[in-house]
């Protein structure tokens, strides 16, 4: 594959987007008009959406999430089917998709890839604010025409466009915080007519604040048992203001139709630690202080997209073209201050600084045509994707014998901590979906051929990859309210781009153990079958299951070159394809009125997944789960309207199960604690609604429990006595409550 194959791709989009203005056949407008501005307000249905895809699909709209007023993207997706999250706690930003890791899970922004900061292509979905979003769907297996690069599935965060509402509303409100604060919250939306086309322009500012307290406790094995060592006390404040700003242009060109997109995101945020290390188990005296140490690290992140698609009848079916461009960009600052004690009196004081800088750019195309018969449609097409990124790590140190004052100098490039990426896609596929009487089926075909370059200090890697991967999709409607499918899909999952560059990066699994990127590193595949049924409830509820599960072949783990380390200690480890892996589990969903108990104002909602996985791990030849895999994720609640007071109030409730992780010199095991929410809503007319929302009511915890060993032989002997550490680490943050107002005109 070549640059130039890919810009003739792109410039062959270009022109089927330009060909709109002269296109000619019958008009192709949205299905359904826009919704008036008063019912997305005001009302909600508060029940997934039923999909009529062939493919799995959950749809989950707007007024699903609504009520209980989500800041982001991320929280409002904890709520659905099989999302897990191994944040901090209050933090949702890495999806974990069937309890996987984020680089499993394909993150859309309207059925497009987004760059994000995560070298293994992972996107943090708590950088889009809730407000931006019209609705979410949760795909479970792939389908042809979308990117195969999902194992676990994907999420696709349909952003608002001119077609999602006439007029607009605006709000305001307040957030308060356990700890006193108080941030705002501004934002609004309209859409309307322009011509014979249609707009909208909409913007949110929303303060963000997110107070914590950590304590860990430390042990050293004394023959045979675990003696007390030393805890550390920690305060953790997470602040900032996300800014956002979206617009779309939809008009009718030719007989067809031509819309431009754009969004801006940006995260201004300051996350301040400040430590105490003590011998005492409960002391706080100064004679009983080790260390204290205080940690900023300043964030500016921006995410732009723009995008322009043109659609239009044409060669006797719809013809397709769009073209995007998507930035991200990251600057970090993190500073550290160290001063330890002796006696009460500090002796010795240290200073780091790192700082990240990282661009990301992306220029996206695509062309597509679907051919129309009666009861069948052929679509063929191709998307191409030219992905830049530049990024630059550097820090620095010093330390002093008190008193004195440690002063940074030039801060110089970490190991591997300055590279370029430049990757390459050109992805064709073709699509057949058709109808066989109550059957509904999708044969698909996709063909990805990736051209990955990482250049770094020590030298150029280039890494090529071709996929085929097919899929079906089986929809049998046994009756109205009855749905049964079948689906299978092969899936892959690109490497990370640190683990191809060949640095060696010292220390980086420990204080023995040093890490090297393997580029003849090969993608991992996966194949996947999901069967499910799903049943309408009384018109507007549905009760859906599914049983899925997903091989894994070249499973990617960290083994040893049995090379010796730098430390002399320890071994040179790097990432190997290493075997395979499965994945498997149950999803149930459920959300209804009881329309049957004659209480068709009360609204119920819940969904459990029960996930599991195996494969060998590397280190140790046991069997284990994938690791940080949640052992199940459960949501309940309701909503209950009181119409003769124009009011609702509602509760949900959120758990999810332990994970465990096996690295070289540790493990990790974690727990989290129950999440309760809820809200009171107040409608005044048809326009003006307030809503009062509690969040963290349970002061929900993040729980940790760590092993820790000097080295891997330590680790293997199976003597609690080569124990270099176990660690018992909590962490806490209180409720938080709003109070909105939306007015809708």
């Amino acid at each position: 594959m070549t640059g130039k194959f890919l810009r003739a791709a792109l410039m062959l989009s270009a022109a089927m987007v330009s060909f709109g203005s002269v296109a000619t056949a019958q008009d192709n407008t949205a299905e359904e008009g826009p919704v008036a501005s008063e019912k997305v307000v005001v009302f909600g249905t508060k029940y997934r959406n039923r999909s009529n895809e062939t493919a799995p699909v959950l749809d989950y709209g707007l007024d699903y999430f609504q009520k209980f007023e989500p800041l982001t993207a991320g929280d409002a997706l904890k709520r659905v089917p099989s999302v897990a999250f191994l944040s901090d706690v209050l933090e949702y930003d890495g999806v974990r998709l069937r309890g996987l890791d984020p680089g499993y899970t394909q993150i859309l922004i309207n059925g497009e890839k987004v760059p994000g900061s995560g070298v293994d292509r992972s996107f943090f979905v708590d950088r889009i604010p809730a407000e931006l979003i019209e609705r979410v769907e949760i795909v479970r297996s792939s389908s042809a025409d979308r990117s195969g690069d999902a194992l676990a599935g994907a999420v696709n965060i349909k952003l608002r466009d001119s077609y999602s509402l006439d007029g607009g509303y605006i709000k305001g409100g307040l957030l308060h915080f356990d700890d006193g604060e108080i941030k705002p919250v501004v934002g609004g939306v309209y859409s309307g007519a322009i011509g014979d086309g249609r707009f909208l322009v909409g913007g949110n500012v929303q303060g963000r604040h997110n107070p914590k307290f950590k304590q860990s406790l430390r042990f050293e094995p004394n023959a045979g048992v675990f003696d007390f060592d030393n805890r550390e006390d920690q305060t953790d404040v997470r602040d900032g203001y996300d800014y956002s700003a979206n617009g779309s242009l939809i008009f009718p060109a030719g007989g067809g139709e031509i819309k431009f997109t754009g969004a801006y995101v940006r995260t201004d945020r300051t996350e301040t630690e400040h430590s105490r290390e003590y011998d005492d188990l409960t002391s706080v005296a100064i004679a009983d202080l080790n260390e204290t140490s205080d940690q900023l690290e300043e964030i500016l992140q921006e995410n732009y997209s723009l995008g322009a698609s043109f659609i239009a009848p044409m060669f006797g079916g719809e013809t397709r073209a769009k073209l995007g461009f998507a930035a991200f960009v990251e600057d970090i600052v993190n500073t550290e201050l160290v001063d330890e004690y002796n006696g009460g009196v500090v002796d010795e004081k240290a200073i780091e600084q790192e700082t990240t800088d990282t661009k990301d750019r992306e220029y996206s195309g695509a062309l597509s045509h679907t051919f129309l018969w009666s009861a069948s449609k052929l679509k063929v097409g191709i998307d191409v994707q030219d992905k830049v990124r530049d990024a630059e790590v550097l820090s620095d140190d010093d330390d002093c014998n008190a008193p004195c004052t440690p002063a940074l100098g030039t801060l110089d490039p970490v190991d591997g901590g300055v590279y370029k990426i430049n990757e390459e896609r050109v992805d064709s596929y073709a699509k057949f979906n058709g109808q066989a009487g109550r059957f509904d089926y999708e044969l698909g075909l996709r063909l990805e051929m990736t051209d990955v370059l990482v250049t770094d200090e020590n030298g150029r890697v280039d890494a090529d990859y071709a996929f085929l991967l097919p899929s079906a999709h089986v929809k049998y409607k046994a009756t109205d309210n009855d749905r049964f499918r079948l689906s299978y899909a092969n899936t892959v999952r690109r490497p990370s781009f640190d683990f191809l560059a060949p640095a060696v990066l010292e220390e980086e699994l420990g204080e023995d153990d040093d890490f090297r990127g393997n580029p003849r590193l090969e993608p991992e595949r996966g194949w996947g079958i999901d069967a499910s049924y799903e049943r309408r409830l009384g018109g507007r509820g549905v009760a859906g299951i599914n049983v899925f599960y997903r091989g894994v072949s070249n499973k990617v783990e960290l083994a040893s070159t049995g090379v010796v380390s730098s430390s002399g200690n320890g071994f040179i480890y790097t990432p190997r394809n290493v075997g395979d892996g499965f994945v498997y589990g149950v999803e149930v969903d459920f959300s209804t009125p009881l329309w049957f108990a004659g209480l068709e104002d009360t609204g119920v909602f819940l969904n459990f997944s029960w996930l599991d996985s195996e494969v060998t791990d590397v280190v140790t030849g046991e069997k284990r789960r994938f690791n940080d895999q949640a052992e199940y994720v459960f949501n309940t609640g309701f909503i209950q309207e009181l119409s003769d007071w124009a009011a609702s109030f509602g509760a949900t409730y959120r758990l999810q199960g332990d994970a465990f992780n096996s690295l070289f010199d540790r493990t990790i095991a974690t727990s989290y604690g129950a999440d309760l929410e809820v809200f009171i809503e107040k409608r005044f007319g048809e326009s003006f609604v307030i809503r009062l929302t509690g969040t963290n009511l349970l002061n929900a915890s993040k729980d940790e429990t760590f092993f820790k060993w000097d080295n891997l032989t330590d680790r293997l002997s199976g003597d609690i006595n080569d124990v270099d550490e176990f660690e018992l680490e909590t962490e806490e943050s209180g409720p938080a409550f709003q109070i909105v107002g939306r007015y809708a005109f």
